[in-house]
């Protein structure tokens, strides 16, 4: 796992000097991503410049390090992330022709492959997480790549005559001529989403490269002078392909599929040369990953949670549970909720866009632990978007299907009632129905869910019910000024595949957006931070393959999903360390902004402040701050979103 960093002088004059000198720029504010080795690549002939930072993880010699290049010559590299087959590969070139390796890293790999076979046979072959930029000197052309699903960012876009790239927008900032105009459309976008979904970033100009695409620049004398975007692997073919043809085999045969196929994900992601471990949240997924570990291992998994002495936040005690079954090496630290709080001025400097998934928090702060103990950790995210976790997937059908049938005004009706609950009145409709809303989550998290039940019953037809089930704003334009969101994956409907199952649709909608633009940039950027490597078996897309063959009865049944992966784990981990209310890795954002964080979310919201930035307008804001602060409302995802802006703001603009 590295850094790299980019890009190519378009001037009629260039002067290797300061070319070389942005780039060392560009590349020293990566070092958290890359602590172990730095190199820097320049060719004033063609106005291009690569920078890497490298955290030494496979081939920890000097053979490992970039920028590289192929034994022919014609090829350089800059690479972030992991080619987890590449032994694989490498005895398949061998097979092909004689090589004399220089050392026995995965980016040689990759440069000999490209060399051997083309860059569009040869991404076939990679299994792994990664974001690189290749530069063929005999075409003159340059290559940004990213990963099938998205684990690894790339930013790219044109500033002027330079065209730049980068692993992070931090990165792209340290570029002199690199001019930051924040895009207030992208701000629409993040407002309803609390995240900027690709290929949008928060400045204007510059954007993420989509999973499963590959940009190709042709160069000329005065720099680019065609692009062309190219998928080489696409999840809206494969969710089609597996709806035309699902899986018709019996659940067993699934199950042993699955296992065979998760059990190969976890080899190629144990193959390390420096120490692997693993989070632990004691929930299916995380529980599944660390099991098919210990079947690999003959010694004991290092396993890793945090603690939160928070009630109704804390999985520390099922994390416990589930490492002494396993007879993991297992660590974990509780935080006081002073310390966890103290994460949150780094935030800005972590997510250099605006980023409020407040899940952030916890995440760096087991990073941090695990850091200290292991270099690389094995985690279970995409178990949820590719198996039927979120409660969405059948909660919102189930409740849809009871009151479509209710003519529209009624239910707008209904839905302002529940809506106009307190979340002190939640909590008591919760107490007095338990146990029988116990499966819609615990107390503390039981007003949200009323409200999604609001939501649903509002909507005009089921994807419009997604579509407001992940919106924080449903009107962000009532919120920003002179921005105006532009169409997105999640709301372009021409964009989907077509899936007849309601479930379906939102799962893929989840595996192309919420997954890559939330999940996987909150792990990235937390662990990266501290430079450790993660790495999601789930993610192998083998696996994603498979998931998107299976009939929804496989995945989600009788109000439960993940019924592959339950019974999976059931094999290793008894059914009572599991069953219980899916918690999430959440932090109890809505009375620390009514207690400790008042004061400081009070300064950033200040009407006058928010007036003056001229970005946010301050009305709306106010009374849901003012709702929110006397118990009211529970308005803290609203108020997260707008307070990371606000936060970003201050630390870049």
């Amino acid at each position: 796992m590295c850094g790299i960093a980019g890009f190519i002088d378009c001037s009629a004059v260039r002067n290797s000097d300061e070319m070389k000198e942005n780039i060392l720029r560009m590349t020293q504010v990566l070092v958290h991503r890359g602590p172990d080795d730095s190199g820097v690549w320049v060719n004033r002939d063609n106005g291009i410049c690569f920078g890497h930072r490298r955290l030494s993880i496979i081939d920890l010699s000097a053979s490992g390090h970039q920028p590289m290049e192929s034994l022919s010559g014609r090829y350089i590299i800059v690479f972030n992330g992991e080619i987890y087959n590449f032994a694989e590969i490498k005895s398949k070139l061998e097979a092909e022709a004689d090589y004399s390796w220089r050392g026995h890293s995965d980016t040689e790999v990759i440069l000999e492959a490209v060399n051997r076979w083309g860059i569009n046979e040869a991404l076939g072959y990679f299994n792994g997480m990664f974001a690189f930029a290749l530069f063929d000197r005999l075409k003159r052309q340059l290559y940004l790549v990213r990963d099938r699903l998205g684990k690894k960012p790339l930013y790219y876009g044109q500033s002027g005559e330079i065209f730049l790239f980068a692993s992070e927008l931090k990165s792209i900032r340290e570029h002199k001529d690199f001019k930051p105009e924040v895009d207030r459309d992208a701000l629409a976008l993040y407002l309803r989403y609390n995240y900027v979904p690709a290929p949008y970033s928060i400045y204007r100009g510059i954007y993420k490269l989509f999973p499963g695409k590959m940009l190709v620049l042709d160069l000329g004398e005065r720099g680019i002078i065609n692009q062309e975007m190219i998928t080489f692997w696409s999840a809206k073919e494969i969710a089609r392909a597996g709806s035309r043809k699902p899986f018709s085999g019996t659940f067993d045969q699934a199950l042993t599929e699955l296992e065979g196929l998760l059990l190969d994900a976890v080899r190629l992601r144990l193959v390390s040369d420096v120490p692997v471990g693993a989070f632990l949240s004691g929930g299916i997924d995380s529980s599944l990953i660390v099991a098919l570990m210990q079947e690999h291992n003959s010694g004991r998994v290092k396993t890793f949670t945090i603690g939160l002495e928070e009630q109704g936040f804390n999985e520390a005690v099922f994390s416990k549970q589930i490492a002494r079954y396993l007879h993991t090496e297992h660590t974990e630290f509780y935080v006081t909720a002073q310390e966890a709080r103290e994460a949150i001025p780094q935030l800005p400097s972590l997510y250099d866009e605006p980023f409020a998934d407040s899940s952030q928090i916890p995440t760096f702060l087991v990073s941090r632990l695990t850091r200290q103990h292991v270099t690389v950790t094995l985690s279970g995210d995409g178990g949820d978007e590719l198996f039927g976790g979120y409660n969405r997937y059948f909660i919102a059908p189930a409740i849809w299907n009871n009151v479509k049938w209710l003519p529209f005004n009624f239910r707008k009706l209904l839905a302002g009632i529940l809506q106009s609950l307190t979340p002190a009145q939640c909590n008591i409709l919760h107490k007095m129905c338990c146990p029988a809303l116990s499966r819609y989550g615990t107390q503390g998290t039981f007003a949200d869910k009323v409200n999604k039940i609001a939501q649903v019953m509002n909507m005009p037809d089921p994807d419009a019910v997604y579509q407001r089930l992940v919106s924080v704003y449903d009107n962000p334009g009532e919120i920003i000024f002179e921005g105006k969101e532009p169409k997105t994956i999640v709301t372009d409907r021409l964009l989907w595949p077509r899936l007849p199952d309601f479930a379906r649709r939102m799962m893929y909608l989840d595996l192309v957006s919420y997954l890559p633009d939330d999940i996987l940039v909150k792990v990235d950027r937390a662990s990266m931070g501290v430079s450790l490597e993660a790495r999601a078996p789930f993610l192998d897309y083998r696996v994603v393959e498979f998931s998107c063959s299976l009939p929804h009865k496989m995945l989600y049944n009788a109000g439960k999903g993940k019924m592959l992966l339950r019974k999976l784990l059931d094999k290793y981990v008894p059914e009572k360390l599991i069953d219980r209310p899916k918690m999430g890795f959440g932090i109890p954002i809505d009375s620390w902004l009514r207690g400790p964080l008042k004061e400081w979310a009070g300064d950033l919201l200040n009407e006058k402040r928010l007036q003056q930035d001229g970005f946010l307008n301050s009305k709306p804001i106010s009374r849901q701050f003012s709702e929110h602060i006397s118990g009211k409302r529970n308005w803290q995802y609203c108020l997260w979103g707008v307070l990371m802006f606000q936060a970003w703001k201050e630390r870049w603009l």
